[in-house]
């Protein structure tokens, strides 16, 4: 009886490694691999959740899917989200992104919820992973984002706590000279801080009694750490601005303290595009945006993606409505209606996001990525088109979503009462 349950535990071991260790090929793609401006026909090859090749020549695996031509491009990148941690905007229980004690070194990691409905739905719309940030602090600069695969496992992939956020303009709360003074203020304290002032956090606290502007803001040792991390780590920091001047002010600090700055909004932008190109700061846009929302914003315009293209600055793009980040999709398609080129959109949704934000591994289909792939059914860039397939991690995604499980409950199995359907 053991040697059969033995031999029967062998079976299931053997099974699991093969499923897993299955490999496949996506034959016959149309590929846009976020490296080149236009597509090529080709296949790929996908091992052990990784891209072992990409050739023209056929290739071999346990499963071959053929996809007739249709585009793959790498799963998209949204880099301004709030998924994990909001359910529920209006619902203070279903949120995760503000905090009450900490500023600057607020993180939001450990708060991700990968079942969160959010994910398979913008899942099942190219997203395969995306940058989660907390809201804005009373502070200029505060709070950490991390960045999290979309793929509902518990055992949560993400990059904690690797980047920053801040902001600079208008605000009914407090004078733009002010922000901006506090930014300068805040900034030099970090960069006065040494590693010698961070041996425990008895140093830590002696520091912070010591500066004044510590003192101001009531720091904690959790923020200075981030200041430092900031500063000597070379960590990205997003920054949220719109008017050109203000801009022109972030360049000057950006250069100041050799900061690793990306600037969110930037709807003025190309009233600086020359000084942006120069400085090599990557802008988060949304290519939607053709009025002003605000007196930052009385130069927004439509051709501002392709403008800046044109002037080789590093375009990423973010949507406006809550939950639904696959709508920089549609972001993506306006801006390549209004001038920009496709390949650099496709860029703007994956590889541009890895580059700006040192993602080492995923934003393009080449040899030695991971596998996070999409099959589109049509145009990517065409909001009614869909994924056919999703890959992440090298893994065929199941696309079921809230939304999907509601449309089939009331559309199919009509001669059953609405109680008796799955």
């Amino acid at each position: 009886m053991k040697n059969k349950n033995l031999l029967f535990l062998t079976l299931v071991i053997f099974n699991i490694h093969f499923i897993t260790a299955q490999s496949i090929v996506i034959k016959n793609a149309t590929i846009y691999n976020g490296i080149d401006d236009t597509p090529f026909s080709g296949n790929i090859l996908i091992e052990d959740g990784l891209i072992k090749r990409v050739s023209e020549s056929s290739l071999q695996a346990d499963e071959i899917i053929d996809v007739g031509g249709k585009i793959v491009t790498p799963g998209f990148i949204a880099s301004d989200t709030e998924i994990g941690i909001v359910e529920i905007g209006a619902l203070d229980v279903t949120r995760d992104d503000e905090s009450n004690i900490y500023s600057i070194g607020f993180s939001i990691h450990d708060a991700f919820n990968p079942n969160s409905t959010l994910i398979p739905w913008n899942r099942a719309n190219g997203i395969t992973s995306a940058i989660t940030l907390p809201r804005n602090t009373s502070s200029p600069i505060g709070g950490l984002g991390s960045f999290f695969v979309l793929d509902s496992n518990l055992k949560i992939s993400s990059e904690p706590d690797m980047v920053m956020i801040g902001r600079i303009g208008g605000s009914s709360s407090s004078s733009r000279a002010e922000m901006l003074s506090l930014t300068d203020d805040i900034l030099a304290f970090a960069f006065s801080i040494s590693s010698s002032d961070m041996k425990t956090n008895l140093d830590i606290d002696a520091l912070i009694d010591s500066s004044s502007i510590a003192n101001f803001l009531e720091l904690k040792a959790r923020d200075v750490k981030a200041l430092h991390k900031l500063i000597n780590k070379k960590m990205p920091i997003i920054i949220k601005s719109n008017r050109a001047s203000d801009i022109l002010k972030l360049i000057e600090i950006k250069e100041k303290y050799d900061l690793n700055l990306i600037i969110m909004g930037a709807q003025e932008a190309s009233l600086v595009a020359d000084q942006l190109a120069e400085s090599k700061i990557p802008l988060i846009v949304n290519p939607i945006n053709n009025i002003p929302n605000s007196f930052d914003e009385l130069a927004s315009n439509i051709n501002l993606s392709s403008r800046l293209e044109d002037e080789g600055i590093l375009l990423m793009f973010n949507a406006s409505r809550d939950h639904n980040y696959h709508l920089i999709r549609q972001g993506a398609g306006i801006a390549v209606a209004n001038g920009m080129s496709y390949g650099g959109a496709i860029k703007a949704l994956s590889s541009n996001v890895a580059t700006a934000f040192n993602i080492q591994d995923r934003g393009t289909i080449k040899q030695g990525k991971v596998a996070d792939l999409i099959v589109w059914e049509a145009d990517p860039l065409e909001p009614s088109s869909m994924p056919e397939k999703v890959f992440i991690n090298g893994i065929d995604m199941d696309l079921t979503t809230r939304s999907s499980r509601l449309t089939d409950r009331y559309t199919k199995n009509l001669d059953k009462p609405n109680t008796y359907r799955n």
